[in-house]
């Protein structure tokens, strides 16, 4: 039972999240990333270098086409340079350098490899923050976590709707809940196959999109970056702080599990050893969402107009295309968010004040440089070289401070 009396637990929830999108999800993924290492290619450069190729040069190697490059003799082109003899060599000593050789001009081919590297970190961090989880809070006896999440759920229940922050929210998640599932039922099995695919899938996207997109790399990497840092921010909160989400909470509380329903689950969210269900505080879905919104005004240059006065370089409906896309897909992925139960008004407030922490603390990231550095010195290879936005109109160094300032 609700709050207000009325029974949505054994109600019609619409169509439940398709068991289908067990392994629609990954296919959509990996294409999507597939797709954009394909697109973001060297499109000029050849992994296996002709003999003819090799002749026209100076000397015997080079890793980086000379019409890609002002001069073949760059200086700072010297540490991509690989030595024909690695590709040429016979014997089995040579053999190691020729695999090396080769990935390295895999890597400098399709460097979007690299961005794929990048969110397998993130995945890694994910699964380590649940077992962080349960090794702070598994002194306590009985399902530890479990129980700890759902008094935090009701806290922040009781928080929003019991204190004079009520202000700020007046209208309860569980209404608006009920709205749908009453009232707009079609909306609400729409939304529920919207709940997974927006998520993942998208965010992957838009990665994708806007690596092409963006102006320069050191445009795109403070978006990485900062959607990065926002991941990490959560996971450190879901240790600490595990929170379960509306659907989860007891039947008295009245939230109905509309995603779920039936055994139909997205291979992401479903209740496996991998997926760490507490994590609703703050609402990862809603700080990539945000993310991606603040993106696309940027991108629209409707900012750079407004407050410094530049010339905007697209279209009058393609700036307002943009900054629409901006304020509705944030707005489309909180209602999804609420009205299916899984995140808290709180959890998005929360992911809002990370955005700005993470936005403003996002450099941060480039203290890894180092460690960075010595891994692929270790494992003898060298970093692609971007070919995000003015990497494929005009030269990109090693020196350029458009790559180098956000090589992380």
């Amino acid at each position: 039972m609700a709050s207000d009396g009325s029974d949505t637990r054994g109600a019609d929830m619409g169509k439940a999240q398709l068991s289908s999108l067990a392994w629609i999800e990954p296919v959509m993924i990996v294409a999507t990333m597939v797709a954009s290492v394909i697109v973001n290619r060297r499109k000029s450069y050849s992994i296996f270098p002709s003999s003819t190729t090799s002749s026209r040069r100076n000397s015997a190697d080079g890793l980086v086409d000379k019409d890609e490059y002002l001069s073949d003799s760059d200086e700072s082109l010297s540490s991509l340079r690989v030595r024909s003899r690695d590709f040429e060599g016979t014997t089995p000593h040579a053999r190691p350098f020729y695999a090396i050789a080769v990935f390295n001009r895999i890597l400098q081919k399709f460097p979007f490899l690299v961005e794929m590297f990048y969110w397998a970190l993130n995945y890694v961090a994910y699964r380590l923050s649940k077992m962080a989880a349960a090794s702070l809070h598994g002194h306590v006896k009985g399902d530890a976590v479990r129980d700890i999440a759902r008094e935090h759920g009701e806290s922040l229940l009781h928080l929003e709707h019991e204190t004079p922050l009520a202000l700020f929210f007046f209208v309860k998640e569980i209404s608006v809940q009920q709205f749908f599932l009453n009232n707009h039922l079609g909306l609400m099995s729409i939304m529920n196959q919207i709940y997974s695919l927006v998520h993942i899938p998208g965010t992957v996207a838009f990665i994708s999109w806007y690596y092409y997109a963006a102006p320069n790399h050191n445009t795109f990497a403070i978006a990485r970056r900062t959607m990065t840092l926002g991941d990490f921010v959560a996971f450190a909160v879901f240790a600490v702080y595990p929170c379960m989400p509306p659907r989860l909470l007891p039947e008295s509380c009245g939230f109905a599990d509309t995603v779920r329903q039936a055994n139909a689950q997205s291979v992401w969210v479903a209740d496996t050893n991998s997926i760490n269900q507490f994590a609703a505080m703050p609402s990862l879905h809603f700080t990539f969402a945000l993310i991606i919104g603040c993106t696309f005004w940027w991108h629209s240059g409707f900012l750079q107009q407004f407050f410094r006065g530049k010339p905007r370089d697209r279209s009058f409906l393609g700036m307002v295309g943009f900054m629409i896309a901006g304020v509705l897909y944030p707005m489309l992925v909180l209602l999804v968010i609420v009205a299916t139960a899984n995140h808290y008004y709180l959890d998005a407030v929360a992911a809002g004040f990370s955005i700005m922490l993470c936005f403003f603390c996002n450099k941060i990231w480039l203290l890894l440089l180092p460690l960075e550095r010595l891994l692929l010195r270790i494992l003898r290879l060298e970093k692609p070289i971007p070919t995000t936005g003015e990497g494929r109109k005009r030269i990109y160094t090693l020196e350029d401070s458009n790559y180098t300032d956000l090589s992380v």
